[in-house]
């Protein structure tokens, strides 16, 4: 039953690729109109949001992992180490909202 369940979940996952696989805009275009298309502020927005996600990612990660093992050290600190752990967390992803902000600003601008 696990197996069956597996290979079902699979299956499923790829149904949207399949139903999705293909626009209509390449294929009609052809794919030298479709690179033309393509522009360099899509790579530079891409590359802004993608690089700046990337610190706070592993900020979050590192926080949440120094807070577990603190809280493991002193439990009777739990409520004083959560609180540090949120605001630093919230910090950490402001600065992924900042990356946001100017990758929306690349696109747009």
């Amino acid at each position: 039953m696990k197996k069956f369940l597996l290979t079902l979940g699979t299956v499923a996952s790829f149904l949207p690729v399949a139903a999705f696989a293909q626009e209509a805009g390449i294929h009609d275009a052809g794919l030298i109109e479709a690179a033309k298309a393509f522009d360099m502020q899509d790579i530079a927005m891409a590359l802004s949001m993608g690089f700046g996600a990337i610190g706070p990612a592993i900020g979050i990660g590192l926080i949440g992992g120094k807070a577990a093992e603190a809280i493991g050290r002193n439990p009777e600190a739990s409520g004083k180490i959560q609180s540090s752990m949120i605001l630093c967390v919230a910090f950490a992803e402001a600065v992924a909202i900042y990356a946001l902000v100017v990758s929306l600003i690349i696109k747009f601008a």
